[in-house]
């Protein structure tokens, strides 16, 4: 039997449009899976705008993606990337202020709390990051009742250094990793909110026993001190104790395990120099006294930004890792870890090219990274079984 061209044309018409509609998530990428060494890579989410966080909401519920310029977005498989969500805070959009990091709150199936971290312009006409929350509508199309619970103080940035990350532990504290404003005397300033890794209930209270609670001259949300621009927080799952990272200067980007109280050497310390070449005037060495040395360290740079511990069964040979983005090395670092040391370090996705912003583990096991090159998006990673 023979069929005419004039009904050909409207058969692959409805053809096209079907594959157009198809859900990313449970029925395929948006683009052809890349493998290459062992890794595959699909694309799920793209055209973003300058993206710098993503976060899996509870269930079945999809993902929470935030554009740097000050829009949120949801993304299901079924429905695809929504319009700019109603009800995001206005923010400093300037340099590398912005919209920042997003976290649903531990009880977000009863409550439908998200938090979110964002660079604030204060009343000085510089800026400094805030964290608020709001209610996300069941049709994720608003974040209601926002409210600020966090402000850094003083404001003092003139567009760099913001951090930030936020993560609740296993007793439902907030941890907020902050950047010290480019403003490097800071970090050790005990008075000011700068450089500073902070503690507090979800609601905003600062917890009675937070190390310098009570201390006279201090701020009592201080959990510890002497960072420089954290870019990196995430709860160790074998441990239960937050993890964070920062950005050295030029060389020296750092892991860390903050303890309560504790010194984290910015800029007495630091295994880099100014972006000139010339030494930090503060510091004293890659050591200095009284204060803590990092777990792991690059002496040079790879811009670290994000990161994710590997608990899932999927992939057995990425167990007990710790996963990273890089945006000036352009890559994903995997930390292998034993205990709290790490053993081997290894390099992914590199010959994509892409700036990696942020790093989160799926419900369904694989690594998702936020690219943040040119039309930025959400690549979903895995190995070859």
């Amino acid at each position: 039997m023979q069929i005419s061209r004039r009904r050909i044309a409207p058969l692959v018409i409805a053809i096209l449009t079907m594959a157009a509609s198809t859900p990313i998530w449970s029925k395929g990428p948006t683009s052809m899976p890349s493998e290459k060494g062992g890794i595959t890579v699909e694309t799920v989410i793209d055209g973003l705008d300058h993206p710098w966080a993503l976060a899996f909401l509870p269930g079945d519920e999809g993902i929470l993606v935030t554009e740097r310029p000050g829009a949120m977005r949801h993304w299901h498989p079924a429905t695809g990337l929504s319009a700019p969500i109603r009800g995001v805070p206005s923010v400093y959009a300037r340099s590398q202020g912005g919209l920042l990091d997003v976290v649903p709150a531990p009880d977000f199936a009863t409550t439908r709390h998200v938090y979110l971290s964002y660079a604030k312009e204060g009343t000085n006409g510089r800026a400094s990051t805030a964290v608020g929350y709001g209610k996300l509508s069941a049709d994720h199309a608003s974040l209601d009742d926002f409210k600020v619970i966090f402000t850094q103080e003083p404001a003092l940035s003139t567009g760099a250094h913001f951090g930030s990350r936020l993560v609740f532990d296993r007793d439902g504290y907030l941890f907020i990793a902050l950047g010290e404003n480019n403003q490097r005397a800071t970090s050790q300033e005990l008075d000011k909110l700068q450089g500073k890794l902070v503690r507090l209930h979800a609601d905003g209270r600062v917890p009675p026993d937070n190390p310098f609670a009570g201390r006279k001259g201090a701020r009592p949300e201080i959990w510890s001190y002497g960072h420089r621009n954290q870019q990196g927080a995430a709860l160790n799952p074998w441990t239960g104790k937050v993890w964070t990272h920062e950005h050295g200067p030029r060389g020296g980007d750092e892991v860390n395990i903050p303890e309560a109280g504790k010194n984290y050497g910015w800029p007495l310390a630091t295994h880099g120099v100014n972006y000139s070449g010339a030494p930090i005037p503060e510091a004293v060495g890659k050591t200095a006294p009284d204060t803590e040395a990092p777990l792991h360290v690059w002496e040079v740079s790879p811009a670290i930004s994000g990161m994710a511990f590997y608990d899932a069964p999927l992939f057995p040979a990425w167990r007990h890792s710790l996963f990273i983005g890089a945006l000036k090395e352009k890559g994903l670092i995997r930390l292998e870890l034993e205990g709290d040391a790490v053993k081997h370090e290894e390099r992914l996705l590199q010959d994509l090219g892409e700036r990696i912003r942020d790093v989160r583990v799926g419900p369904d096991g694989y690594v998702y990274v936020l690219t943040e090159s040119g039309k930025g998006g959400v690549l979903k990673v895995g190995l070859k079984q």
